[in-house]
């Protein structure tokens, strides 16, 4: 069966063989953290994986839901993972958060720009006088969607990087998981770029260092699943035989979000934007970084 996920990581699990060419995947933990790494290295690849060349790295949080603690080990495990795909120039980054922010499962972009550590607009000596010797230059963008403002997300994005000239941007994005076990406790993040829209069956112009010309590192939470893909696993579980389940007749037309998405994208946005923020300011104190965007 055809399912929908954004997850390298899920995407791999479901393909039935080990030798995979083209394909590189890591595991390790990390202050009992789980972080998952896949690297397409070619055009087979890409073939077998349907996810562009590129690294593909899967943090297993605490569900978010349960866990309150902004400081706690995942913070740090994003932060550090973030920067390992970060270009190593010390220039402005742009960070974009896409999605509709008057939807709570599609929230996650606007909401954590909300909490960006912007700096592009300080002077260097004004930052001095209020305690910060160092401040990396950081810009943000919520590009809303095409129904709103008749224009692609990548258009937009596409505009403010030849007028500011980043070294790299950062896009955020809701996204689709296989599994219920996954959403609201899982993170990726990759350095191939993102389609806007795709976990919804939506697909927009990508968004990617071939269409902007500087490196895409895209940060992403799964929070709905696919009806027809959840349908299924129900029916598996009931003991339907795959046969039987490809003869139903189920339409592919509704997303599943949990009942706690609210907490969820509150919460998600908050640990997604404070990593971002620690990563691009690393000579700045989590707190005072916290105080400044809270």
């Amino acid at each position: 069966m055809n399912f929908r996920t954004d997850l390298a990581l899920e995407r791999k699990e479901y393909i039935d063989r080990h030798d995979l060419d083209g394909i590189v995947s890591h595991r390790k933990t990390v202050d009992g953290i789980t972080v998952d790494t896949i690297t397409v290295t070619n055009k087979e690849g890409e073939k077998i994986l349907g996810k562009p060349i590129g690294k593909y790295i899967t943090v297993e949080t605490v569900p978010f839901t349960k866990n309150s603690d902004l400081f706690s080990p995942s913070l740090y495990v994003l932060r550090d993972e973030l920067k390992s795909l970060l270009p190593e120039e010390k220039g402005c980054v742009l960070v974009a958060g896409l999605g509709n922010g008057e939807i709570t499962p599609d929230a996650l972009g606007p909401k954590c720009i909300s909490m960006l550590f912007a700096t592009r607009h300080i002077p260097e000596d004004f930052a001095r006088e209020i305690g910060f010797s160092s401040i990396r230059p950081v810009a943000g963008i919520i590009p809303g969607v095409l129904g709103k403002t008749g224009m692609e997300s990548s258009e937009i994005i596409s505009g403010i990087v030849k007028k500011i000239n980043p070294c790299a941007v950062i896009v955020i994005d809701a996204l689709a998981s296989r599994s219920t076990d996954r959403l609201g406790r899982t993170v990726q993040i990759s350095d191939s770029g993102i389609s806007p829209g795709s976990g919804v069956g939506n697909h927009r112009k990508t968004i990617s260092e071939k269409s902007l010309g500087v490196p895409v590192i895209a940060i992403g939470v799964p929070t709905v699943v696919d009806g027809r893909t959840l349908a299924f696993d129900i029916l598996k579980k009931a003991g339907v035989t795959e046969e039987q389940i490809n003869n139903t007749d189920i339409k592919d037309t509704m997303m599943v979000t949990p009942k706690e998405i609210d907490e969820l994208i509150e919460r998600a946005s908050r640990l997604i934007a404070m990593a971002i923020n620690t990563a691009l300011h690393p000579e700045i104190n989590e707190e005072d970084i916290l105080s400044v965007v809270s």
